[in-house]
Parts: C-alpha cells; sequence; structure tokens
C-alpha cells in the first residue's frame, strides 16, 4: 500500500519519542491531552516501526538517504 519512506534517523526519532509519550501516558494521570499524547505516540511507535508514513506519502516527502527501489 505505502511504500518504505522513513530513513533510520527518522526512525528511531519516532520509535523513541513515540515510546516516550506513551509511557508518560501510562505513568501521569490521563485528562484529555493525556489521552492525546498516547494517540500521537501510537502512531509514531506505529510508522516508525514500520518505517511508513501516510503523511510522507501524500506530501512526497521521503527521509531515506537513497532512492533505491
Amino acid at each position: 500500500m505505502f511504500d518504505v519512506n522513513v530513513g533510520t534517523a527518522d526512525r528511531i526519532v519516532r520509535i523513541v519519542f513515540g515510546a516516550l509519550l506513551l509511557a508518560m501516558f501510562f505513568m501521569v494521570e490521563a485528562g484529555p491531552w493525556g489521552w492525546v499524547m498516547a494517540l500521537v505516540g501510537a502512531v509514531l511507535l506505529a510508522t516508525g516501526l514500520a518505517s511508513r508514513c501516510a503523511l510522507y506519502s501524500l506530501l512526497g516527502i521521503d527521509t531515506r538517504g537513497s532512492k533505491a527501489t
């Protein structure tokens, strides 16, 4: 469906921040912003693990170093 468009550095940042946001959600009292934080964290973690970002595909962004297919 979507081609790989997330580079290594971008993946690492997404995975780290996604995991941190999810951990913060489970450690603090979750109000409305807590749920937003959890959703953003889950999306970042999922896109980092999958190396695919739908928004990047729509915008034509590719953070990989080379355009190898």
